[in-house]
Formats: structure tokens, C-alpha cells, sequence
């Protein structure tokens, strides 16, 4: 469940992108409409009103987020923090300039971000970012904790550098697909290769 509230403004910046991509003239209208006092000249055309649009509503869809949590009376996790303000300033430049180079850069630099925290902590402040999250769940070795950190620093790192050749490479609408199905997908993988690899050094009736 969480992992779905997480991925949600991608599924609507996608729902969004591809609406819009598919309605070329009501978003060129509606981009004007909405954002014309926001960007360069006043007007947004046909090929830029899709990513324009759909970088409104990943903004306001994170915003919601944190709200929704404060709400509640939920902690707000740092990350969330961190990609609303990369999703405000990117995406605001993204708007600001009809350039998508700016938004395509955010899932870039919150994977670099992240995998940054988890090597600082580990390297610099000697506590193991991964094992906090999950060490109440189960024992194991330190060294097998280390592993698991470094090789989530080793997975934001390469994410990073994947994101920005899809994005530099490939059209546009690649890059939105990959951005939803390619990052849950290989997210999802990679989560259960490490699944295999903690149920090996599990052991039984150990406990925290």
C-alpha cells in the first residue's frame, strides 16, 4: 500500500502526460489558460503543453501528500520533504522556460540524493541507513547490513545515470513511460533480488 501512495503523482504525472499528449490542442488551450502568466511570452504551444501540465500536477500531487499526512498526524519521511522542493524549483523552471531538460533532472538528483544519505551515513556517521528501517524486523550481521546499504547506493547510482540517458535519448513520451514502468519495475526487481539475498542469512527463529 505504501509503495502505491508513494508512486502516485508519477501515475498521474503519467495519466496526465499522456491525456494531454493525446489532446494536443485543449492542452495547448488549457496550458495557456492555466500557466500563461506563469511562463516566458504568455503562451504555451502543442508540444510543450503536455509536460507542462503534467509537471502542475505532479507538484500539486505531491503537495497533497504531505498535507494528507499532516492531516493525520504522520510523519513526513525527509525524502518526501526533498522531492517537493526538487519537483517545486525543477518543475517551476520547467514551466517558467517551456524546457522539460529541468524536470527530467529530478528523478536524477533524488536517487543521488538518497544513495548520497545512505553512503554519508554509513562512511561519515558510522549508522547504516538501511539497517535502521529495517533491523526491527530481522537479525543480521553487520556485514551483511553493509552489503545491503552499499549495494542501495550502488542501485540510486546507476537509476541516476539510467534516468538521464533515457531522458537525453529518447523522445519525450519513452522517457514518461520509462519514468513509471521502468523505475517500479526495476525497483520492484531489485527489492526482491534483495529478498533472496537477506533469506540467506536469515536465521531461523532469530530474532532482532
Amino acid at each position: 500500500m505504501k509503495i502505491l501512495f508513494d508512486f502516485l503523482p508519477i501515475v498521474l504525472f503519467f495519466g496526465m502526460f499522456k491525456y494531454a499528449e493525446g489532446n494536443t490542442d485543449w492542452a495547448a488551450a488549457t496550458a495557456t489558460e492555466w500557466l500563461g502568466f506563469m511562463v516566458s511570452g504568455g503562451v504555451v504551444g502543442p508540444a510543450e503543453a503536455p509536460m507542462l501540465l503534467a509537471t502542475v500536477v505532479v507538484i500539486v500531487a505531491t503537495l497533497a501528500q504531505i498535507l494528507w499526512l499532516k492531516a493525520r498526524g504522520r510523519k513526513v519521511e525527509p525524502m518526501l520533504w526533498i522531492s517537493l522542493g526538487l519537483v517545486t524549483v525543477l518543475g517551476s523552471a520547467t514551466i517558467y522556460f517551456h524546457s522539460e531538460s529541468f524536470i527530467k533532472w529530478k528523478p536524477t538528483v533524488l536517487y543521488w540524493v538518497m544513495g548520497g544519505a545512505l553512503l554519508f551515513g554509513q562512511l561519515v556517521l558510522k549508522k547504516n541507513g538501511i539497517k535502521s528501517l529495517m533491523g526491527a524486523q530481522m537479525a543480521l550481521p553487520d556485514a551483511v547490513w553493509r552489503t545491503v546499504n552499499f549495494s542501495w547506493v550502488g542501485f540510486f547510482t546507476v537509476m541516476g545515470f539510467l534516468n538521464l540517458w533515457v531522458a537525453f535519448n529518447f523522445s519525450t513520451s519513452t522517457w514518461v513511460n520509462f519514468k513509471l514502468f521502468g523505475g517500479l519495475g526495476l525497483m520492484l526487481l531489485f527489492v526482491l533480488v534483495q529478498a533472496v539475498y537477506l533469506n540467506k542469512h536469515i536465521k531461523p527463529g532469530a530474532t532482532p
